[in-house]
């Protein structure tokens, strides 16, 4: 006979903040349109409740696919959510994950109890519901703080990228202007860029060298001990 508690339990969900960054540099947020009470017809985060035969992953996962359309994506968790009265509906706690995506290469195509998905530049948000904008709050300083100590960020570019596109990545994350040669110098420095030997096609301005993270190299030196951090000083990367 299965074993049953006498106590009350809380519901569990878990809420996706997905970045992404778009091709004038903006870093925008996914969010869904609600379908159903509470918040019916307001902005919220992607996600939803546990399933008993899931985890906690694999829910963040299949919730995001389900609301959005976006799969595939390095996915971390940030944090536990709560607060007696943070869901009208019952005492439900949630486990936060954040995202990171190209965003060029998602196609979004909203389903289940979520009626729209669009993205949203984090500088020109919508009200949200629950306590979605405590959630997205605590996602961006996280990501602020670690996209400066791993190499996270190469996550929202397209995997052939300009040193430009790079440095413009760290600038808009970070929100602080870089000295060009420095943050090139420290860069090419790690020797985890692999030049492709292309050039940019189609672009108005001059075509720049194209590269790509090597990711297996990362793998290899972060056992050795290797330490990716890019420093800031008075704004320049050191």
């Amino acid at each position: 006979m299965p074993h049953t508690y006498e106590f009350p339990r809380p519901a569990l969900t878990v809420d996706c903040v997905v970045f992404g960054l778009d091709e004038q540099n903006l870093l925008k947020v996914m969010l869904i349109k609600r379908n159903l009470t509470p918040f019916r017809d307001e902005w919220a985060l992607p996600g939803g409740f546990v399933r008993i035969s899931e985890s906690l992953e694999s829910a963040a996962m299949r919730e995001l696919h389900e609301e959005t359309g976006i799969e595939k994506v390095f996915l971390e968790q940030l944090y536990t959510f709560g607060d007696l009265n943070r869901d009208p509906r019952d005492r439900v706690v949630t486990v936060a994950y954040y995202a990171l995506v190209n965003l060029a290469e998602q196609k979004i195509r909203p389903q289940t109890d979520a009626s729209a998905a669009a993205w949203f530049p984090i500088s020109d948000l919508p009200p949200l519901a629950f306590d979605h904008d405590r959630i997205l709050a605590t996602a961006i300083a996280r990501l602020k703080g670690k996209v400066r100590y791993e190499p996270i960020g190469f996550e929202l570019l397209p995997k052939k990228f300009t040193l430009s596109q790079l440095q413009k990545l760290y600038e808009t994350v970070l929100n602080t202007k870089l000295d060009k040669r420095n943050f090139r110098k420290k860069i090419l420095s790690m020797d985890l860029l692999i030049d492709l030997n292309e050039m940019q096609k189609d672009v108005a301005h001059r075509a720049a060298k194209l590269y790509r993270f090597d990711e297996q190299k990362y793998r290899k030196l972060k056992q050795r001990g290797f330490n990716f951090e890019i420093k800031l000083d008075c704004g320049v990367v050191g």
